[in-house]
């Protein structure tokens, strides 16, 4: 079978195809053909080297965590899952797995019935980014019609699915987008929508109960200006340091940070099944043949899209 593969840390250059044996499975998995995955920002920072306390530094390593596609092969003492099924899933370890390859053999509870009406490309931009939308609600608490909520860089893949997890709690929210992303917010359930090539937030002088930054370019900081005197900054991009030295900083102020762990599970794969019975949409933005894939991670790692980006398998 194909696979991507990289075998030292780097831009897109370090990528390559290679052909390896299809995997066996163990007891507790499927082997799925897969037919699409998608891009998400730790692709790139784990080939960077910019995570290698977690990743490691064993190569060859793969690209892609999350994928859909279709059941090839399921082992001796997995139920509810069959040969043929269409499904969605993601790998176990992030860091040191992937799915940029034609199968992928993935422990069955990490896997789930794809629905019916939506397809491959939108399946696959699930897991990631869904769950991490996901465990960002969980983590604001107790919301309301009444929490003002600020999403900065609304538009991503992130954001689509916090922004309409959102509106299902009936909250507050003003989305920050580029000017193509406006209608999209909108469309999302933002209250208000600012263009920020048109207008800085930090000129409106409103405070909010949650600030949550998807861009990583704002920073607790620089958040703490428009921040009520009792309020969360959300960061599901932090460095390394920020992890402990939030834990510390917490104990002083009552503009607390909160630092977003999140991974993929049965729990959080429900709350986002349930949402797109309730009406949630998943936009991909662009998608781009397996042959393409540097292109692909090349567009993607530029940003400014909406959405997710796809890669899809023949």
């Amino acid at each position: 079978m194909k696979a991507i593969v990289y075998k030292k840390f780097g831009t897109t250059d370090v990528l390559q195809t290679v052909e390896q044996p299809r995997p066996t499975i163990n007891a507790d998995q499927v082997l799925v053909k897969v037919k699409a995955f998608s891009i998400n920002p730790m692709d790139w920072k784990i080939r960077k080297g910019e995570m290698t306390l977690m990743s490691g530094s064993k190569f060859p390593k793969y690209a892609g965590a999350d994928f859909a596609g279709i059941v090839e092969e399921i082992g001796s003492s997995v139920v509810g899952i069959k040969k043929g099924d269409e499904v969605f899933g993601v790998i176990k370890n992030m860091m040191k797995e992937g799915v940029s390859v034609e199968y992928v053999a993935v422990t069955s509870s990490l896997v789930w019935k794809k629905p019916a009406d939506i397809d491959f490309q939108q399946a696959a931009s699930i897991p990631v980014v869904g769950t991490a939308a996901a465990t960002a609600i969980e983590k604001m608490g107790n919301i309301h019609a009444q929490t003002t909520i600020l999403v900065n860089g609304a538009t991503g893949g992130f954001g689509m699915f916090l922004l309409q997890l959102l509106k299902q709690h009936s909250a507050n929210v003003t989305a920050v987008t580029g000017t193509q992303g406006v209608a999209f917010a909108k469309s999302w359930g933002a209250n208000s929508v600012i263009d920020y090539t048109k207008e800085d937030i930090f000129s409106h002088k409103a405070a909010f109960d949650i600030v949550i930054d998807l861009s990583g370019k704002m920073g607790y900081k620089k958040a703490k200006e428009i921040m009520k005197a009792k309020a969360l900054f959300l960061n599901p991009t932090p460095k390394a340091i920020e992890i402990p030295a939030s834990i510390f900083k917490n104990l002083f102020t009552t503009k607390k940070h909160l630092v977003i762990l999140s991974r993929p599970s049965t729990k959080y794969t429900g709350v986002l099944l349930n949402a797109l019975r309730n009406g949630l949409k998943i936009e991909v933005s662009k998608v781009f043949p397996f042959a393409h894939y540097k292109e692909a991670y090349q567009y993607a790692e530029q940003g400014g899209y909406i959405g997710k980006v796809a890669i899809e398998i023949d």
